[in-house]
């Protein structure tokens, strides 16, 4: 079952290729971890009042039951800032991906662990 997306823009007009480009690496995401109830994706660029070009900010929330969600703030350093949005969601989606991953495979390890401990002999419990 798909999960619901957000998008949000903040101090960022609307666009319909940045929505396509948040839902495919979404996608992905969502491919590698089914298990993701929500997931919200702002992106925003400060205000500013100098003519400088815009820094995008993107955060990343994803949302799996019971644990904590999955938080992505990708805020680059000035010396590495984006001006492009596009690249601006590569680098938070490559980021979430792989905390995605990390927690998908520490899941994986604690099933296999839970599974390895001994059990009661003829299914009952002595206790």
């Amino acid at each position: 079952m798909p999960s619901p997306l957000e998008i949000s823009f903040h101090g960022v007009e609307r666009s319909e290729a940045v929505e396509a480009r948040v839902q495919e690496k979404y996608k992905r995401i969502e491919s590698h971890f089914e298990r993701i109830t929500h997931a919200r994706v702002v992106i925003e660029a400060p205000q500013r009042r100098t003519p400088l070009p815009k820094f995008f900010h993107v955060r990343i929330d994803i949302g799996i039951p019971g644990h904590k969600p999955i938080i992505v703030h990708h805020q680059p350093e000035a010396a590495h800032a984006h001006t492009d949005v596009m690249l601006a969601l590569r680098d938070a989606f490559a980021s979430a991906q792989r905390q995605v991953d990390e927690f998908s495979s520490r899941i994986d390890r604690e099933a296999r662990h839970e599974k390895t401990r001994r059990r009661p002999a003829n299914g009952r419990d002595d206790t």
